[in-house]
């Protein structure tokens, strides 16, 4: 039990810190939040919770930092071809 009120009041720390980041920020956060509940959940069913819970949460961090330079990339070619396109209308 003291596990759970330990790993709930951690959570809500985390999205009390995500909600004043940058986008970068947030999706890493967010992404590690979640790889911390999935790696605690293997964690707890192979009986070690601590270290699913750190390996989880790396490996979400990971995947949102990534997931980051995705959507600016798509972000950036947007705002490009949008550009390209107001040139060539005038």
């Amino acid at each position: 039990m003291k596990k759970l009120i330990i790993v709930v009041i951690i959570a809500i720390s985390l999205a009390l810190v995500i909600s004043g980041c940058s986008d970068t920020g947030r999706r890493t956060g967010t992404g590690a939040a979640i790889g911390a509940a999935g790696g605690g959940i293997v964690g707890a069913a192979a009986g070690n919770t601590p270290v699913g819970l750190a390996i989880g949460a790396a490996a979400g961090a990971g995947a949102g930092f990534l997931y980051d330079r995705h959507q600016k990339s798509r972000e950036k070619s947007y705002e490009e071809g949008y550009k390209d396109g107001q040139k060539k209308t005038e």
